[in-house]
């Protein structure tokens, strides 16, 4: 998405957006940022990973080597008037890696701070510390993948690395944003207890325990590369959401089931129903982010 030309570097993928669309921020996933909210979604093509497992690989990998890049000419301004023609209060910058388009990322991100709008991030969160530093002042919530504890599998799935990962989210949480993690279950891949135990112990020890943790279902037949493995076992799925607990998480979550249990919010201390969800529909039953019946604080970004 970059290219030397005469020895300046030109962005080529600047303000081509190919996704522009209203989401729900569960969507994202973000659970306990803005719950029940709409935000608006955006993306360019490209990305600086190569997952086997992707699902947006149309917009995040069909490009590579491609001196035109498509997508619709929309400034950031415009972007802005969208969001708030459309009553919404935050931008997601989605679908593929948002550094890919950094700096149409942040030119939009400044705009929307000023309009008093939040900026959030779906990141698989290999950037380096420059690029974090740019972004850190306005950025309000993030989901970051965490698609394995191990980094032969980032080598040979990604073409990336764990470590800077992990240097991510410690940094995004250290600055106070807002963070949730996804890890991606894939049969033979990713699906180890000890892959589910060593990823539950980082989220605790260095993120905190009130730190939410999605589980997701994997499906072969989505994926770019990995169409021969089958879609993830509920019994997996659920091996992995009792790891999180056993290891001391507050908030587990397991998208892509029919178990309603399994996505909503419940109070750690005293169990009582907090925020109900069906698919991206929910039902609030919290008191200003606190639990109706002890008080508890929920980690709810309102």
């Amino acid at each position: 998405m970059r290219e030397n030309i005469d020895g300046t570097l030109h962005v080529l993928n600047y303000g081509k957006l190919v996704a522009c669309n209203i989401d729900p921020v569960e969507k994202k996933p973000l659970f306990h940022f803005l719950p029940g909210t709409k935000t608006l979604s955006v993306s360019t093509v490209g990305c600086n990973m190569r997952c086997k497992n992707c699902q947006n690989f149309d917009i995040s990998q069909n490009y590579r080597n491609e001196k035109i890049i498509p997508g619709k000419e929309i400034s950031p301004k415009e972007l802005i008037d969208i969001a708030i023609q459309n009553n919404l209060n935050s931008i997601s910058y989605t679908y593929v890696e948002p550094t890919v388009f950094l700096e149409y990322a942040l030119d939009t991100m400044k705009l929307a701070k000023e309009k008093g709008l939040k900026n959030i991030w779906v990141s698989n969160g290999f950037l380096s510390k420059e690029a974090l530093n740019l972004v850190l002042p306005y950025l309000d919530g993030v989901n970051i993948d965490i698609k394995s504890f191990s980094d032969n599998f980032y080598r040979e799935n990604c073409g990336a690395r764990l470590a800077p990962v992990l240097e991510t989210a410690k940094s995004l949480k250290k600055h106070s944003v807002s963070v949730e993690i996804t890890t991606l279950v894939i049969p033979t891949l990713s699906d180890s207890y000890k892959n589910f135990t060593d990823i539950a112990k980082f989220i605790k020890k260095e993120l905190g325990p009130d730190t939410p943790w999605h589980i997701s279902r994997f499906s072969g037949e989505l994926s770019w590369k990995l169409k021969h493995l089958p879609q993830t076992p509920e019994t997996i799925l659920q091996a992995a959401y009792d790891t999180g607990k056993k290891e001391g998480l507050q908030y587990v979550y397991v998208g892509n089931t029919g178990d309603a249990s399994l996505s909503s919010t419940f109070c750690p201390v005293c169990k009582t129903l907090a925020i109900e969800r069906s698919g991206h529909f929910l039902s609030r039953h919290d008191k200003m982010g606190k639990c109706k019946e002890c008080g508890k604080d929920l980690n709810l970004i309102l």
